[in-house]
């Protein structure tokens, strides 16, 4: 299956899938802010989705490029379980969107981490963003791949912008 998505199909799509994670969840995004998600009938931030994922057990991955705001560091402050177990790379060259889950099923595409790009935003609000939503093996492994080298540092050796690198991952 390969799904082309936009807009508030992000939300439906993505966000209602990694409700369902059992296993691993990898998400890498330039920009991340706070954002909200429905969680039952109340609106919660994606964080405590995050911390609820990470007390059934899954392993939680993320990869973003800069310092979220103040308000993300407000939520995340709510959610102790975060602190030692998300496990959190930043990277600033980091301008993909990917989100891998249960090594299954990946969504590629152009929505940041934001309440405009995956989270719940009105259409007339939203950001027009596209991706594809897949579980075809060669396209999971691919995001699967480029995620991991970035994450173990791979590029990091011959990265020339190691100036603007204040967390260096290698």
């Amino acid at each position: 299956m390969i799904k082309f998505i936009s807009n508030s199909g992000h939300y439906k799509e993505v966000i209602s899938a990694i409700k369902n994670v059992k296993r691993t969840l990898w998400i890498g995004t330039a920009d991340i802010k706070d954002l909200y998600v429905e969680l039952g009938k109340e609106k919660k931030p994606f964080l405590a989705l995050v911390a609820q994922l990470i007390r059934k057990g899954v392993d939680v991955r993320l990869i973003h490029a800069k310092e979220p705001g103040p308000a993300f560091r407000e939520d995340f402050d709510k959610y102790p379980v975060l602190y030692d177990r998300l496990e959190r790379v930043l990277c600033p060259r980091v301008h993909f969107k990917i989100i891998v889950l249960d090594c299954q099923m990946t969504y590629i595409g152009s929505a940041n981490l934001t309440g405009a790009g995956i989270g719940m935003k009105a259409e007339t609000t939203r950001n027009f963003e596209a991706g594809v939503f897949t579980d075809e093996p060669e396209l999971v492994e691919s995001a699967m791949n480029l995620f991991d080298e970035v994450w173990i540092g791979k590029m990091c050796k011959k990265c020339k912008r190691k100036e603007y690198c204040t967390d260096p991952i290698a």
